[in-house]
């Protein structure tokens, strides 16, 4: 089964962005950081998520994040599907986190159960197929709208979204040009997808 070992998100200052995740989300071997001057305006086409278990969790992680300099976009809240906020980090990328548990069941641990990755596709059908190709298999799919990669134990999960989809669901507009200023490392080969998300081969 095909694996995501990490992401490398493209920073100007790595050092300070790694103190920001380090502080605000306990972060190490998941995100990597690499220095990038490529020029990027706007939405750069990806969320990252991190799933936990209680909304104490998701206060706790989100408090964390504006304390260390993050900005916010979304303010936590309930909704149909569970509790969450979104914010932005000082380098760009935009983090969503939330819970599918409507109450606590104990003291915050800031524990991330999962970490998801969401592109923005124009069309997810295509990218979708992209994907089987190299050997994904879907886990979870709503026609043209979402799919769920099967990505085993990896410690990172990928979906596909629309694009525009994705922006309104992260609470900024869709419009973005450049650089997308993320490189993912996985066991599939190196190669650039439809919408122009790069790939690398992870080192282990």
């Amino acid at each position: 089964m095909a694996s995501i070992e990490s992401v490398t998100l493209e920073v100007a200052d790595p050092t300070a962005v790694e103190r920001f995740y380090t502080d605000a989300f306990g972060l190490d071997s998941q995100v990597n950081l690499r220095a990038s001057e490529a020029p990027t305006t706007g939405f750069r086409g990806f969320t990252l998520s991190l799933t936990v278990s209680q909304p104490a969790d998701v206060n706790s992680l989100i408090g964390a994040a504006l304390d260390a300099g993050a900005s916010p976009v979304k303010p936590v809240t309930k909704s149909f599907w569970g509790y969450g906020g979104v914010v932005q980090a000082p380098d760009g990328t935009i983090w969503k986190v939330a819970t599918s548990a409507k109450k606590d069941t104990g003291p915050a641990t800031r524990q991330i159960d999962e970490i998801v990755l969401l592109l923005g596709a124009a069309d997810v059908a295509a990218s979708r197929r992209f994907y089987v190709d190299r050997g994904l298999t879907v886990a979870k799919s709503f026609g043209r709208k979402y799919v769920e990669f099967a990505t085993g134990s990896s410690p990172v999960k990928l979906a596909l979204y629309g694009r525009r989809a994705l922006a309104k669901d992260a609470g900024v507009s869709p419009d973005g040009t450049g650089s997308h200023r993320l490189v993912i490392g996985s066991d599939i080969g190196s190669f650039a997808d439809p919408d122009g998300f790069a790939w690398e081969t992870a080192s282990r």
